[in-house]
């Protein structure tokens, strides 16, 4: 009876009462269902799209986890690994001496600005600008468009201008 309670407390977000070591076993159990999800480990390599597809992973496996931020930028960081880890222990250093609060935006912001810096960003925004049908389907277009008309904000801020790009 003890258990099933302990597990509906926990389902409503709060946990065991008064026994020690509950926090622990919350915070366990919050790893083992996002390591369910097989996140993948982020090292660093020199292609942004790396990068750029790491970081949509993990915003869809929060959005469906549903975990705090604080939560968010622990378990993104336990994805890194070599060049990542020491770029993040450098990032932590920062964030305890300014006391920056550990909310995923101020993750994202400085992930963004190390792994896709504004020069990239441009670079991907002139090949959304330059993008072309050609021979790629409809579909396979679509999907290219979709996907790098992020960096082009201003060009598509609607959907009638976002039609007249597609069919440009």
């Amino acid at each position: 009876m003890t258990d099933i309670l302990e597990r509906l407390a926990e389902r409503e977000g709060q946990g065991p009462i008064n026994q020690p070591g509950a926090q622990d076993r919350g915070d366990d159990r919050a790893l083992e269902r996002f390591l369910k999800f097989v996140s993948p480990k982020f090292i660093r390599g020199p292609d942004p799209e790396l990068a750029e597809n790491w970081l949509e992973r993990m915003i869809n496996i929060f959005a469906a986890l549903d975990y705090t931020e604080e939560r968010r930028v622990n378990f993104a960081v336990f994805q890194f690994e070599g060049v990542a880890r020491a770029w993040w222990d450098v990032i932590r250093g920062k964030w305890e001496r300014a006391q920056t609060p550990w909310i995923w935006e101020n993750f994202t912001r400085e992930f963004n600005k190390k792994f896709l810096p504004p020069l990239i960003q441009e670079k991907m925004e002139d090949e959304f600008i330059k993008l072309r049908q050609g021979i790629s389907s409809v579909a396979e277009y679509e999907g290219k468009f979709i996907k790098i008309s992020k960096y082009a904000p201003e060009l598509v801020t609607n959907e009638r201008k976002r039609i007249k790009r597609f069919v440009q």
